[in-house]
Parts: structure tokens; C-alpha cells; sequence
């Protein structure tokens, strides 16, 4: 038995919905944060299982993961940063108690 294209898009589909799950119902900025690198690397894999697939030849879902994981690295560079100004002034990181955008 090989591994084909369905094996790799069901896995995707499992880790995106497990990051899904994560980023909606946890309340740690930190988890959400890490909830949400799952799901960019689900895309990831979907994009290098169709490339890998779909046309072997050409490169261009690997180079996709690629300007994703850029994204990505930068998304959380932004968002440490962020959680760490918020813990900071109210040395707490839980999402319901941060209102610091509110008038």
C-alpha cells in the first residue's frame, strides 16, 4: 500500500481542525498563538502534497510553503511581542481579561 494524495490532505485536514478547535476554545494567548501555527502548517502540507502530486515537476507548493513559513515566523514574531507588552502591564495573557483596545 502506498501513501497517495488523500493520505496527505486527510492528515491536513485533521491537524487544521485540531488547530481550529484549539485557537477557538482556548482562552492562552500562547496556545491560540501555537493553535494557529498548526493550521499554517496544514496549508503547508497541503501545498507541498499538491505539488508533489499534481505537477511533479515544478516546485511551486514548495515555494509557497516557503513564503507561509516567512508569514508564519513573522506572525509570531509580532504576536510574542504583543503578548509580552500585554503581560507586562497586566501580568495576565488570558484573552477575556485583555480589553486594552476598548475605549
Amino acid at each position: 500500500m502506498t501513501v497517495g494524495l488523500e493520505h496527505y490532505l486527510v492528515l491536513a485536514a485533521v491537524l487544521f481542525c485540531i488547530g481550529l478547535y484549539g485557537a477557538l476554545t482556548r482562552r492562552n494567548a500562547v496556545v491560540i498563538l501555537m493553535c494557529i501555527e498548526i493550521m499554517l502548517n496544514a496549508v503547508n502540507l497541503t501545498l507541498i502534497a499538491f505539488s508533489r502530486y499534481v505537477v511533479p515537476q515544478l516546485l511551486t507548493g514548495q515555494v509557497f510553503a516557503i513564503f507561509v513559513m516567512v508569514v508564519a515566523a513573522a506572525e509570531v514574531a509580532v504576536g510574542v511581542a504583543i503578548i509580552l507588552a500585554i503581560y507586562r502591564g497586566l501580568t495576565d495573557i488570558d484573552v477575556n481579561n485583555i480589553n486594552l483596545l476598548k475605549w
